[in-house]
């Protein structure tokens, strides 16, 4: 076989319009290709040991530690060779001066002051304000003090360097600003967590000054605080006078209009404090109710009685007839002579004079009852009609009463009106007179207590607080050694020093596949040739020699069958890889979404596609230096896209060979075919690749010995299923020639 390969870029069967150089990296020999894709490739990679990391502290102890007092012997210069400071502080606690007694409101909160957190806070910028600071200056003569005017004490340096315009000239602001500014840096004013505390904190060269300042500061913010509320009192007071003078003369005018209206409108006031008129109203329409009620009444005795004469019945059950004594009377009578019968009728007949007599006087009782009854009835319709005659006057009164109490309402609501606003005006006059009492009296007497009080004062400093020599001197040493530990330890393990090989950290023995000799020319050496097999071989054959197909139906068989994953063995090297580019731009051109994966060391089906191997690739994806959009490019003579074997380095990249599948389930999604060219790989290293609907095939350019072992070593793996494909112009013998290295 020539050592250059010529492949067509464009679709089989075409015109030949490009050479591919495809042995130009395998040249004359036996080149073993490990299988990099048979599993993790472990890392050469090295270990820190820390035993000689830590044992470069001791060996250098000496540079260590003469740092370390070189250092703590200038912290101790400058700590003694510093002037010290002083500091006190006056603690203030910010509560109401008022006692129950003396506060305006007792009873209610309309006089509190604000004690929240941001009322304290804005006392604390009350505290620390410029107000404040110059009384205090004024007051303790502070402008006089070197230590309070930089422009006092100048030293040498200062002046070079104010000449050299290196510093701004002191003198250039006006005094008091400068013992200002010095007077804020010494002073520190803050509030106590979760307290009412404001703690005045101030530093000094002099203990004596550094005691007086705070302590005049809260005495200064206290007398600040009463003369503000004695000034708001005065104020207040000034406002209230014309304000009372003007109400007082509006109060005595709106009772004035009130009484006015009262006389001429003639609105009677009865009990209850209600109009008159109302409350007759009132009256009348319960004496209607009642005598209403009384009418119905004997109407229904009446009525009733009538039924009971004009039946003939016995009217002893009504109730008017009970009450009437002379019915009772001749009742009782009748009773009488109805007994003395009976005792006769024992002795005598009826026809005898005495019991007649009897009983004709019995009926004359019954006539005068029934007699009686009826005046009864009289009676009763008599007082029917004097209850009717009483109720038509007394709506007659009523309808009267009810037009003046209309009248009276209208009056009434425009009464109540000026009542209202008299009472108001009168009420904000009170209000007003007992302020102006108050605040009168409090300053005349002179009586306002601060908001606040010192409960702790500043005492002098025993002690400087600056500099603390021992501190210093000990952190400045601790922190010297730590620096130059750890610059000695950094030292050592960027020198390589302290590095070992991690354990493990070799590459695991991998089998070597022989990849074939490619001559130059017919003379070549023939041992690079395939050898014919012995009959004996190739009658110990476990399977019968796989089918094979060109180009063409290998695109046909996976496009028919749906084929998601289509992987490539190349056990010829790297002219074999031509049959999956062949086959991918086959399936491409048929319109279907195609991507080829490139797994060979060499890059030999991508370099073709795209006329170059440093674009990245799947060892930069694997290694998590690229993303799916850097590493896919699309072909130079296809629709096909295509994933080279990148720039990464591979023994980096194979520690993530565990992503591949995710990166293929991916790709699958993605496309409608994913071919995969492995090179020269046994069935180990394609087990990671193997998914759901996946054709496997054997790129076959001549019956050599390495296809043979290939397809043997497909078969123990448990690929049976697998096809040969031939590129175009390499066409498959019907038979295998006899040999010894004939599978």
């Amino acid at each position: 076989m020539s050592g250059t390969e010529t492949l067509d870029h464009g679709r089989p069967g075409s015109r030949r319009s490009r050479r591919i150089d495809v042995a130009e990296e395998k040249r004359n020999g036996a080149a073993k290709v490990p299988q990099a894709y048979e599993g993790s490739a472990q890392a050469n990679d090295v270990d820190v040991d820390l035993g000689k990391l830590f044992a470069s502290l001791a060996g250098n102890w000496r540079r260590i530690l003469g740092v370390a007092l070189g250092v703590a012997l200038l912290a101790f210069l400058f700590a003694w060779m510093s002037t010290p400071h002083y500091r006190a502080e006056t603690r203030i606690l910010i509560e109401t001066g008022e006692s129950v007694f003396t506060r305006p409101d007792a009873n209610g909160d309309a006089y509190r002051p604000i004690l929240d957190e941001e009322g304290v806070t804005s006392q604390v910028e009350v505290i620390s304000s410029t107000d404040i600071i110059m009384q205090v200056s004024q007051k303790l003569g502070l402008s006089k003090l070197p230590e309070f005017d930089p422009a006092a004490n100048m030293s040498t340096l200062s002046r070079l360097l104010v000449i050299a315009g290196l510093k701004s000239d002191p003198h250039e602001i006006p005094p008091d600003e400068r013992v200002l500014k010095s007077f804020r840096e010494k002073l520190n004013v803050y509030r106590v967590e979760n307290s009412r505390v404001i703690v005045v904190e101030f530093s000094s060269q002099d203990p004596q000054l550094a005691a007086e300042v705070p302590n005049a500061v809260a005495d200064a913010y206290l007398a600040v605080s009463r003369d503000a509320k004695l000034a708001t009192n005065s104020d207040a007071t000034e406002w209230l006078a014309p304000e009372i003078a003007e109400l007082s003369k509006q109060v005595k005018e709106a009772e004035r209009r009130v009484a006015d209206f009262r006389a001429q409108s003639d609105l009677l006031m009865g009990q209850n404090n209600s109009v008159l008129a109302t409350q007759q109203l009132s009256e009348l329409s319960s004496e209607l109710s009642r005598v209403r009620a009384g009418r119905a009444a004997s109407e229904a005795n009446a009525e009733s009685m009538r039924k009971a004469l004009a039946a003939g019945g016995s009217i002893d059950a009504l109730p008017e007839v009970l009450s009437s004594t002379l019915i009772q009377r001749l009742r009782e009578r009748q009773v009488q002579l109805k007994s003395e019968i009976a005792d006769l009728s024992t002795t005598l007949l009826g026809n005898h004079p005495r019991i007649r007599a009897l009983n004709s006087q019995l009926a004359d009782l019954d006539k005068q009852i029934r007699v009686e009854a009826q005046n009864v009835l009289k009676s009763i319709v008599t007082e029917v009609q004097t209850a009717q005659l009483r109720e038509n006057q007394i709506v007659s009164d009523l309808n009267t009463l009810k037009a003046a109490s209309a009248r009276a309402g209208e009056q009434e609501v425009e009464l109540r009106a000026l009542e209202r606003e008299a009472a108001s005006q009168r009420q904000l006059l009170e209000s007003y007179m007992t302020r102006y009492r108050e605040a009168s009296s409090r300053r005349d007497r002179n009586y306002l207590p601060a908001d606040a009080r010192v409960f702790s004062r500043a005492v002098v400093p025993s002690e400087p607080y600056f500099p603390k020599i021992i501190p210093i001197v000990s952190a400045a040493f601790a922190a010297s050694l730590l620096l130059m530990s750890v610059a000695t330890l950094l030292q050592e393990l960027f020198s390589g020093r302290a590095m070992r090989p991690a354990p493990g950290a070799h590459f695991e023995p991998v089998e070597q596949i022989s990849m074939p000799t490619i001559p130059s020319g017919p003379d070549d050496d023939p041992a690079a040739m395939p050898v014919v097999p012995d009959q004996e071989e190739e009658d110990a054959q476990p399977f019968p020699p796989p089918g094979h197909i060109g180009v063409e139906r290998a695109a046909e068989r996976l496009i028919a069958g749906g084929t998601m994953r289509a992987i490539f063995v190349s056990p010829e090297g790297d002219e074999a890889a031509a049959t999956a580019v062949l086959v991918a731009r086959e399936v491409a051109d048929a319109g279907l979404r195609v991507l080829l994966l490139d797994l060979t060391v060499s890059g030999a089906a991508s370099r073709p596609m795209l006329d170059s191997g440093r674009f990245p690739g799947i060892t930069n994806l694997l290694a998590a230096e690229a993303q799916f959009t850097d590493v896919i490019h699309p072909d130079h003579y296809s629709d096909c896209h295509v994933i080279p074997v990148g720039t990464a380095d591979p023994a980096r990249a194979m520690r993530a060979a565990d992503r591949l599948p995710i990166i293929l389930e991916s790709l699958t999604t993605a496309y409608d075919l994913v071919v995969i060219e492995c090179g020269p790989i046994d069935a180990a290293g394609i087990r990671r690749l193997v998914g759901e609907s996946t054709e496997i095939f054997v790129s076959v350019l001549e019956p050599a010995d390495e296809v043979a072992e290939a397809s043997e070593d497909l078969r123990a793996g448990g690929y049976h299923g697998f096809i040969l494909v031939t590129p175009v112009g390499h066409d498959m013998p019907t038979s295998p020639v006899p040999g010894r290295s004939a599978a």
